[in-house]
């Protein structure tokens, strides 16, 4: 399975003026989804919510007084608040509906596809509720490398192209469609940047 984190992808990113911009516009979107959060799910200050690939801060970076787990495959010492390691696809220590919400922003484009449903699944039985945000295969611009139209060729266009943007390390990403989405976590609702679609965001109310 590719790796997995809510975190700024164009932190590792090679720097200059399309990361550093990329990066600004990704920060306002956070906040912005942040601030729809509340209103999409119904949660409030008691819910108790599991950041799935929360990486250094997650959904913490904008909500630090909740009451936050954070969860990914790899160590992270520097999150600040409840933390577990561990792999969504070989089963997260907790119980069914131990959580209120579940909340996964840009993690589920990194599961290989033959992994989406079971990853959906162990999302679905650990929470009441979720919020899963993901990058819409139908934006033309591939939100990892910000190269035009990558993610619409064939893989072995793909990597060679990908060598070309911004972020450096080819990785296995295959962008969501949205039919996929729908099927994994209900009828998504658009995040729109413009008249275009830039992400899909799929809710169930806690």
């Amino acid at each position: 399975m590719s790796r997995w984190s809510a975190e700024n992808v164009y932190g590792t990113a090679r720097q200059g003026l399309r990361s550093r911009a990329a990066a600004a516009v990704s920060a306002r979107a956070r906040r912005i989804r942040h601030e729809r959060l509340f209103a999409l799910t119904g949660a409030t200050a008691q819910t108790r919510i599991l950041d799935i690939g929360c990486g250094r801060l997650g959904l913490r970076r904008h909500a630090p007084q909740l009451d936050i787990t954070g969860v990914d495959r790899v160590p992270r010492p520097e999150y600040p608040g409840p933390f577990v390691q561990a792999d969504v696809l070989e089963g997260l220590p907790f119980a069914d509906a131990e959580f209120d919400l579940a909340y996964c922003s840009s993690v589920i484009e990194h599961i290989a596809p033959g992994d989406r449903a079971a990853f959906a699944a162990e999302l679905r039985r650990v929470a009441r509720g979720w919020y899963v945000q993901t990058p819409a295969f139908s934006f033309p611009i591939e939100p990892h490398a910000l190269l035009p139209f990558a993610h619409w060729l064939p893989r072995a266009l793909r990597r060679p192209y990908w060598r070309l943007g911004v972020a450096g390390e080819w990785e296995e990403i295959e962008l969501l469609r949205r039919a996929e989405m729908g099927a994994l976590f209900g009828a998504p609702v658009a995040e729109r940047a413009g008249p275009l679609v830039k992400s899909w965001i799929s809710v169930r109310p806690v």
